[in-house]
């Protein structure tokens, strides 16, 4: 009777903190494209879940630590996916830091309402790794000058900061890989938007720091022979997609919609 009492006691204190959970991450209504916070019982917000549990799954045999989300043209919501799906790893206690690796157009901050400044960005931060071969030096270089805790809890972000007159040149330094190595032991996950990867090396570049590489296509508007191009890029340097993350799917009611994570269309590209 005891031990039944016991169990009746833990099931309710796990009950009140999963609804204290839920009520932290309802709580951010001012953060627009948070869907899965603002309505976590939508089909996008499922559809974002499943694609979080697809990632873990399709990672149980090796580390899956640093993503890096990128897309064929601008305007398929890879940064809008890269939020929500940082959000839903958070809700999983995880303690996650998105990268706006978009160092041309970054949207990260609009998205979280956080300033980009001028000085302490993605962009600085990486420039300041010159400075700390001293390791007398790691301290005045400090995460929290360049990382913020946004409103959401366990995301934090790193917003992109100034546009560097040669973003390839800084991502592709020996100080970015340095960067990244280190921000992977102060974090469960790490989320990197880049540019789209039609047009732009920056995401290839990128892919020699990350543990999987997903493409988000719009389904109104990317060509298979699109999806192709960026397969094809991505094996130029050794990379492969990972999967790809169908995006803008319309709802059969309604005017939301929702997004779909699949191997499936990736797999038509070897035919």
């Amino acid at each position: 009777m005891a031990d039944k009492e016991i169990q009746e006691q833990e099931t309710a204190k796990n009950y009140v903190k999963s609804i204290q959970k839920r009520r932290r991450f309802r709580g951010v209504k001012s953060i627009e494209d948070l869907v899965i916070a603002n309505n976590p019982k939508s089909s996008f917000a499922e559809a974002i879940k499943s694609i979080k549990t697809n990632l873990i799954f399709s990672s149980i045999e090796k580390e899956l630590k640093v993503i890096l989300v990128t897309s064929p043209e601008p305007g398929d919501g890879k940064s809008f996916i890269v939020a929500n799906l940082a959000t839903a790893f958070a809700q999983d206690d995880k303690n996650v830091l998105i990268i706006d690796g978009d160092m041309r157009r970054g949207r990260q901050h609009e998205i979280f309402h956080i300033p980009n400044k001028a000085t302490h960005g993605y962009s600085n931060y990486i420039l300041r790794y010159k400075n700390t071969n001293d390791n007398s030096m790691l301290d005045f270089v400090s995460s929290e000058i360049y990382i913020q805790q946004t409103k959401m809890p366990n995301v934090s972000l790193l917003p992109a900061g100034p546009t560097p007159p040669n973003p390839l040149e800084l991502i592709s330094s020996d100080n970015n890989r340095r960067l990244i190595d280190d921000l992977r032991k102060k974090y469960d996950i790490i989320l990197i938007d880049c540019p789209p990867a039609l047009g732009l090396s920056d995401a290839l570049v990128m892919s020699k720091y990350s543990d999987a590489n997903i493409v988000t296509v719009s389904s109104d508007k990317t060509k298979l022979d699109q999806l192709e191009s960026v397969k094809k890029n991505f094996a130029k340097v050794n990379s492969k997609i990972s999967g790809v993350i169908i995006n803008k799917i319309k709802a059969k009611k309604g005017s939301s919609y929702s997004s779909y994570y699949t191997n499936e269309y990736y797999t038509k590209l070897n035919k």
